[in-house]
């Protein structure tokens, strides 16, 4: 051990000659003093988003950190994100892929992680064309409020029996069946949610350890090592998922083979169309990551983020009765909510807006990496470095934001402001090439399933817990989930 301490450090410091001396040609964009080896690691902590905010008001907006042996730079402001994201956006259209997600079969087949090229254009051009248009989306709407529907029945039943709900559970157990009624006209869940559990430890697994430092990630010549078994974890969790992606879809080709003219019309037809007409771009191994991407941030973030806004209106009681008085007023308590009604409801997704800005999906977004040297602002970013845009800082940011950390719908009221990344002090789904391409379904699903939630229902804290006693910490990952889980009583 000692003897392999000792050529880490060898190795460490030889690196770190050529990255000095490599470095000198190149004004960095200004950070922290870097220790030997470790870099700024240290600094990170439990939650990079927050600590990365409070250097960057030491460092500048725009700011450098050695994360071991990788470059890593913070842009903290709307003015910095713009630079990243659009003026530059080409340079930074490719991803640092971490090790943990590199595990996954096929990863370069993803939308989320592939590297910015042909055939991640053509994969990202399919899913806005056939997947997630207002054409699209409208003609499965139906299957979505059906599932919707479920949820309010088993709410219906734990309200009768006197449970409390357990608002994270039952939001992913519905948003997982959403995503699978789009893209395989099926549930993957069971009305009674009974088998939701199981999808969440893959997926829970998944996102956990993606989101735990990694040693892989930080020192290169660690990779093969899996130290950590971060690797060996989360594979099983990836080929788990992929073997129930495998029988939807044996079940499809076997209907195809029976009918040629079977036709589902939702994603998976799509896609398996496009992989007997394409085949040089879509077979069925790549098919896989791409759905898997759309499972993974799809349920996840749908569901934290419903908790979220539930756990904030909570919070506030005149804020959740205002919500309550537009849904009556426009819609009354005779029919359900239908996603037709959303644009309708101008004061729900302000309360969406706000929850999203206060606890985006994405704290950091994805990191990105620059394909070559890009000049910003008079500081050179080196190719391949990690270029990250910390959403998480620049939604509480007072520059842009009065009274950042109070939640107040009332700002997004006539504000203009959207979800497509267009102004850049707010980017809950990111902005530019790489804006997140499920937007368009997953504002769908966090406005129907809290809007349905707060129509059926009247909703009380646990007995002992007053409004202001609920617990807001989040725990930092690629998504920010609540430490504490919200549990609230239906009336």
């Amino acid at each position: 051990m000692e003897l392999y301490i000792f050529l880490l450090f060898c190795i460490s410091f030889f690196l770190l000659l050529l990255r000095r001396r490599s470095s000198a040609a190149h004004r960095l964009p200004p950070g922290p003093f870097n220790f030997p080896i470790v870099g700024s690691l240290h600094r990170l902590g439990s939650h990079p988003n927050q600590s990365l905010f409070e250097l960057a008001k030491t460092y500048g907006p725009l700011m450098t950190l050695r994360l071991g042996y990788v470059t890593a730079v913070i842009a903290s402001s709307a003015e910095m994100a713009k630079q990243v994201l659009l003026t530059h956006e080409e340079a930074f259209s490719d991803r640092t892929v971490p090790d943990a997600v590199a595990s996954q079969p096929n990863h370069e087949s993803t939308l989320a992680w592939a590297v910015g090229d042909g055939l991640w254009r053509n994969r990202r051009r399919l899913c806005n064309t056939q997947l997630f248009t207002v054409q699209r989306l409208n003609l499965l709407q139906h299957l979505r409020h059906q599932k919707v529907q479920q949820l309010i029945r088993h709410i219906e039943k734990q309200r009768v029996s006197g449970s409390q709900v357990k608002i994270v559970e039952v939001t992913f157990a519905t948003a997982l069946n959403l995503i699978s009624s789009t893209i395989f006209s099926t549930d993957i869940v069971d009305p009674e949610f009974s088998r939701a559990q199981e999808f969440k430890e893959l997926v829970g697994r998944i996102m956990e350890y993606s989101s735990k430092p990694n040693l892989s990630d930080y020192f290169p010549m660690l990779k093969r090592f899996d130290l950590q078994g971060i690797r060996k974890h989360i594979k099983q969790s990836y080929m788990g998922l992929h073997e129930i992606f495998d029988v939807l879809i044996d079940k499809r080709m076997e209907l195809r083979a029976s009918d040629s003219k079977a036709r589902s019309g939702d994603f998976l037809d799509v896609l398996l169309d496009q992989c007997e007409e394409n085949q040089a771009y879509f077979t069925r191994q790549n098919i896989k990551p791409l759905i898997l991407d759309l499972f993974i941030a799809g349920s996840d973030t749908s569901a934290l983020t419903t908790e979220w806004a539930m756990a904030e209106l909570l919070r506030k009681p005149e804020v959740l009765q205002k919500t309550k008085r537009e849904l009556m007023e426009v819609i009354g308590s005779e029919r359900a909510v239908q996603e037709s009604d959303i644009d309708e409801l101008p004061y729900l997704q302000a309360v969406v807006k706000e929850t999203m800005r206060l606890h985006p999906g994405a704290p950091l977004l994805l990191p990105y990496k620059a394909k070559n040297d890009v000049e910003i602002c008079g500081y050179t970013i080196p190719k391949n470095a990690q270029v990250m845009v910390n959403a998480w800082a620049i939604g509480r940011d007072s520059n842009y934001w009065t009274d950042p950390l109070s939640f107040c719908p009332e700002r997004f009221l006539d504000s203009g402001l959207g979800f497509r990344g267009r102004d850049f002090k707010y980017l809950p789904f990111g902005a530019g090439r790489r804006i997140c391409s499920g937007m368009p379904l997953a504002v769908r699903m966090v406005h129907l399933m809290l809007a349905s939630m707060i129509q059926s229902f009247d909703w009380k804290l646990p007995q002992g817990i007053n409004p202001h006693d609920i617990d807001m910490r989040d725990t930092f990952g690629t998504t920010l989930k609540k430490a504490v889980p919200l549990y609230v009583i239906p009336l």
